[in-house]
């Protein structure tokens, strides 16, 4: 459940020579995923955003917590490699795994050159438990990680930009949800992603409005009301083509 290991450069007796081979040394490659599930919050058992970390046991940064992650193999695509990593540090499959960015910053890593190509991930519900979850894998509430190894405290707040801009897209509610959800549900949704409250009634009306988010025939059940209708997303997929970032994450490095 380790993440990448930067490559040993041999000590050279000639410390110049040393540098010089670093210097031209080619980068390493490694990927890395950032995952969102929708879970209870601690206090108000409302959903909310959490994401699963692993803690380093080497060095670099050995005891701090990291985005799950590993090498690129040379037999593998870039989504297998990405979904082999995160099967092995988390056991986590999800159906939803796109590119996010690639982080190629000078110093990310204190011993060596390294490119991360970085996934993002939204899994359900079924999907988002841990199955090997103990002490070096944990799922943590996403606004409240700090203090991550390398530079992946920024490569989280480039996540949650992105995710909240796609936010738009009603087909994003599909990813945490499944095919069928209530009004309620997907007003959830937003409000754990946008982390704030929006009014009900204005929400139901843009909701049944939009385009593409059509009722259904079927009812949620078990509840001691009146069930809630079912909807579903018939819309198109949403692109995957990013924006300008803001300006604290415009050059992920």
């Amino acid at each position: 459940m380790d993440q990448w290991q930067p490559l040993t450069v041999p000590v050279q007796a000639n410390p110049v020579g040393n540098v010089e081979e670093r210097r031209l040394a080619a980068p390493g490659l490694a990927i890395s995923t950032v995952i969102f599930a929708l879970k209870p919050s601690e206090t108000s058992g409302r959903p909310t955003l959490w994401l699963p970390l692993v803690r380093r046991i080497r060095e670099p940064f050995k005891g701090q917590w990291a985005l799950p992650g590993g090498p690129l193999r040379h037999d593998e695509s870039l989504p297998e490699a990405a979904s082999r990593n995160l099967l092995d540090t988390t056991g986590l499959a999800p159906r939803y795994l796109e590119q996010l960015y690639a982080f190629g910053g000078l110093h990310r890593s204190p011993a060596q050159r390294v490119v991360s190509i970085v996934y993002w991930a939204l899994v359900q519900p079924e999907e988002a438990e841990l199955p090997g979850e103990e002490e070096n894998v944990r799922w943590f509430r996403a606004d409240k990680v700090t203090d991550l190894a390398f530079d992946h405290q920024e490569i989280v707040d480039y996540a949650l930009w992105r995710l909240r801009n796609k936010m738009e897209y009603a087909s994003i509610a599909f990813h945490f949800l499944g095919e069928y959800f209530t009004l309620a549900q997907l007003r959830e949704v937003y409000e754990a992603v946008l982390d704030k409250p929006l009014d009900p009634a204005n929400f139901r009306r843009h909701v049944t409005n939009a385009v593409g988010i059509e009722p259904s025939d079927r009812y949620l059940q078990g509840g001691k009301h009146r069930p809630p209708r079912l909807y579903r997303y018939t819309g198109p997929a949403p692109s995957s083509t990013p924006r300008t970032a803001p300006n604290t994450a415009r050059n992920p490095s």
